[in-house]
């Protein structure tokens, strides 16, 4: 029986997916300043047998709705929102298993810092860390960075690739396995000639260097990717092996992912080559009513004007220039473009502002999944079996009552089906999730770096 793969997911913000549930009286979001917050999360997750912490990140703000940031700074949307990287080595100190992933992007991060940087996690996670690799999409990033506006959405994924290019040379290649010697009685920490200077010259960067971090336990840590267009589904095909999915149905989702995997098997890849998590929000109490009563709780707290701020600079469309019934027209923007695709040419009908607004039960744009237990293990085990995918990204509501309610719940539920692990595999965040080495596979394009 398939064993699904379960990630929290959230930022280091007041207010991530589901906008507005940091005002409920029980929430404790407002203390994610604090380190105390992290590291209880992480002993959480752990207790649960999750496999990671999935942290998201944003450059710039959410300006396009009403031409403002006003919406999203007074709802605390995503705003302020601090880095991603700096809680993830305490949370990795008080736990042994538990996974990390960290979103950084490739346009405004230089590569050859963050190759040192992820090898350093790798180092203090004893190989527990991911990378997931995204492009940006909002101009606003772009003008805080010093851009007039963000790069076209192609030529981002182009870059991109030849960033990837620069890391695994960094990480593959610049050190040989058996280059480091240790020898206190000669002094000599590492063989100078299996040591070596990584040289790329290419459209968009000129880099020479030697990889700053001796090898880590993964050395390139697990790649995450989320790309839905059809250039992102091409570079995740290539590229990564964990790809975070948001579809409304397991339906919906089930074609994209058998092409998706069809991609990467044929650059080569196998036909094992990639785990698909989908973006799930639940709210779970011991009974269905009990579940249903928190639900209506937790509404009285959703705020659908910062999730329609959200969602415009996802779409790179001024939602607030729409009335409720008008059909949404606007068929290209810069920004997110599976995110335009599903409100313009990929929706079965036209699609207007009171029909995006009716999805926005949580102030998020996704439809949780409410229940008992035994329900909510139901609707996960149907998205497992018809939507083709591996597992879940878990989106929060109330922190950390939401990830309690999982882990006291749904996780036991689900282990007494044998859809969930009893306890951790031992190794490396790549080697729990593919049960195979904590390097990547010799069909990744990272093989051919290494020495």
């Amino acid at each position: 029986m398939k064993q699904m793969q379960i990630f929290a997911f959230d930022m280091n913000c007041v207010g991530h997916i589901n906008h507005g549930m940091w005002t409920h009286p029980r929430d404790t979001s407002l203390h994610y300043t604090d380190l105390d917050y992290w590291v209880d999360l992480a002993r959480t997750a752990e207790r649960g047998k999750l496999d990671g912490i999935f942290l998201a990140d944003i450059l710039g703000v959410y300006d396009v709705y009403k031409n403002s940031a006003a919406p999203v700074i007074q709802a605390a949307a995503q705003l302020p929102v601090n880095d991603p990287m700096v809680p993830i080595a305490a949370m990795a100190y008080v736990t042994r298993h538990l996974g990390f992933g960290v979103t950084v992007n490739t346009t405004f991060e230089p590569p050859y810092l963050l190759a040192r940087l992820m090898s350093t996690l790798d180092h203090l996670t004893k190989g527990r860390i991911g990378w997931n690799i995204v492009t940006g999409y909002l101009d606003s990033a772009a003008r805080a960075m010093g851009l007039e506006k963000l790069p076209e959405h192609d030529a981002r994924y182009d870059a991109a690739e030849e960033y990837l290019e620069i890391l695994y040379k960094l990480w593959e290649g610049s050190w040989d396995d058996d280059a480091f010697v240790g020898d206190k009685v000669r002094a000599i920490f590492a063989d100078p000639a299996k040591v070596r200077a990584m040289k790329h010259e290419g459209q968009y960067y000129k880099i020479e260097g030697f990889h700053l971090s001796q090898p880590s336990p993964q050395r390139t840590p697990l790649l995450f990717q989320a790309g839905a267009s059809a250039r992102g589904q091409d570079f995740a095909a290539r590229h990564a092996e964990c790809v975070f999915v948001a579809a409304p149905t397991p339906q919906a989702v089930c074609r994209p992912v058998e092409a998706l995997r069809a991609k990467a098997e044929a650059f080569g890849r196998g036909p094992d080559a990639l785990r698909v998590l989908q973006l799930v929000t639940i709210v779970v109490g011991r009974t269905e009513k009990e579940a249903r009563d928190k639900l209506q709780d937790y509404r009285t707290h959703a705020n659908v004007e910062a999730s329609l701020a959200h969602y415009a600079a996802s779409t790179g469309v001024d939602l607030s220039k729409y009335g409720l019934d008008d059909p949404i027209t606007q068929a290209s923007t810069n920004a997110n473009q599976s995110a335009l695709a599903a409100i313009t040419k990929d929706a079965p009908t036209p699609m207007t502002l009171r029909r995006i607004i009716d999805h926005m039960v949580l102030g998020s744009r996704m439809k949780p999944i409410v229940g008992s237990p035994a329900q909510v293990a139901d609707r996960l085990a149907e998205w497992i079996a018809d939507g083709g995918i591996d597992g879940f990204n878990l989106a929060r509501t109330v922190a950390p009552e939401s990830l309690l309610d999982f882990v006291d719940l749904v996780i036991p539920e689900l282990q007494e089906r044998g859809l969930f692990k009893a306890d951790y595999a031992q190794g490396a965040l790549r080697q729990k999730l593919f049960g195979k080495s904590g390097r990547l596979p010799p069909g990744h394009p990272a093989a051919a770096f290494r020495h």
